[in-house]
């Protein structure tokens, strides 16, 4: 886990329509200096995504998202992905993520959720739909009563909102697809994505 995540500020989370795309949107990413990015498992074209970028891009380390269910572990696992993160959590899944030996983030939105992946060996968790539950707000509130729990945010996050998560002790790092625009993923207008990748690889914690 501090192998992959140790330098990491910002996560991409990217939802990926078109396989002939994921390596050179994964390509921009990097070349702004965001080498950590999650491949949410919500099209067809995801698993093959994970698979192309972790081929042809060594310095970059994919993840897939949006694990719902334990077969979307193996398929993660099998595409070749190198982390998972998952919106929510059952027993069942928190176990079938932790078995695959891979950093796994499970996804809480209450206390009790929270308590309960503790539970189940799990200190690093996917705090979603942040902005919706309140935002750093809320994280802020959780921070002292959760020690040695950390959250990655997700949901509703943009560049704006970021460095007020990224202050927080309790957040070491936070997920966001602001810099990659729908407008420009269409247009592959990659210049454009690696030049918001920059901005984002810049934001620092604290």
């Amino acid at each position: 886990m501090d192998e992959i995540f140790e330098q990491t500020t910002v996560i991409p989370v990217l939802t990926i329509e078109a396989i002939e795309d994921a390596v050179p949107l994964a390509r921009a990413l990097v070349r702004g200096g965001l080498t950590r990015l999650e491949v949410a498992l919500r099209t067809d074209a995801a698993p093959g995504a994970i698979a192309a970028i972790a081929h042809e891009l060594p310095d970059a380390v994919v993840g897939a998202g949006t694990l719902l269910r334990p077969t979307d572990v193996t398929r993660a696992v099998e595409a070749g992905a190198r982390f998972l993160v998952s919106p929510g959590f059952t027993p069942s899944l928190v176990a079938s993520g932790l078995a695959s030996g891979l950093p796994y983030l499970p996804g809480v939105a209450t206390p009790s959720e929270v308590m309960a992946a503790r539970e189940l060996g799990c200190s690093l968790l996917k705090f979603f739909p942040a902005a919706s539950l309140g935002g750093a707000a809320t994280l802020a509130t959780l921070a002292p009563v959760f020690r040695g729990v950390a959250f990655c945010p997700t949901g509703g996050i943009t560049e704006e909102t970021a460095p007020q998560y990224l202050r927080l002790p309790n957040v070491p790092m936070v997920g966001g697809s602001w810099m990659v625009p729908p407008s420009d993923l269409a247009t592959r207008n990659w210049d454009r994505i690696t030049s918001l990748a920059r901005r984002a690889a810049n934001l620092r914690r604290g």
